[in-house]
């Protein structure tokens, strides 16, 4: 079960220029992230931006939501989800980071298994990945989502039943003409 992991409240920026950077980051809309949305668009994907996902908890967010798949994207930033590749603790009040950037970590994995539960896929793109590369990345999974199985006669589900449709449609038609 998740539990928040309050660091205690945050310490004075150590200088002007931190505080302003702090200050101007923001929480969505980010270049990554607009990056990301314009190659989806690019691909004709449609999708809503910082909404929450239905069956989930209210305060958390999805960056990006894919709702016909049910995908639920994130673009993390590399400092604050603490990337692999990139991650460092700054070296003013460390400690506090430290707990703060573990706090955000464990939240990212109850937010994952949250959306999982209520059968979302999730997937989570680095800010440093190439936008075009994880669009497609996240086309070839909306394929696979949304992939139809075929019936007997190699048609698609969703094509077999709107003849069904017609066709019970035409019968409808006969039946009330000869009455």
């Amino acid at each position: 079960m998740y539990e928040h992991l309050n660091p205690g409240p945050p310490p004075l920026a150590t200088n002007a220029a931190t505080a302003k950077v702090m200050r101007n980051t923001r929480r969505t809309g980010t270049r990554p992230e607009l990056a990301l949305r314009r190659a989806l668009h690019r691909r004709g994907l449609r999708f809503v931006v910082d909404r929450t996902p239905a069956g989930t908890n209210r305060r958390r967010r999805v960056d990006i939501l894919l709702r016909g798949a049910r995908i639920a994207l994130f673009v993390d930033g590399c400092f604050w989800h603490s990337c692999p590749e990139h991650s460092q603790l700054p070296r003013a009040n460390r400690e506090w980071w430290r707990l703060k950037l573990l706090g955000i970590t464990l939240r990212d994995h109850d937010t994952d298994a949250q959306l999982a539960e209520a059968g979302w896929l999730v997937v989570r793109v680095w800010e440093h990945e190439d936008p075009e590369e994880a669009a497609h990345r996240v086309h070839d999974l909306i394929t696979e989502r949304t992939a139809q199985p075929n019936d007997a006669k190699g048609r698609s589900a969703q094509r077999s039943n709107k003849m069904k449709l017609r066709d019970s449609d035409t019968t409808r038609k006969s039946l009330s003409r000869t009455r």
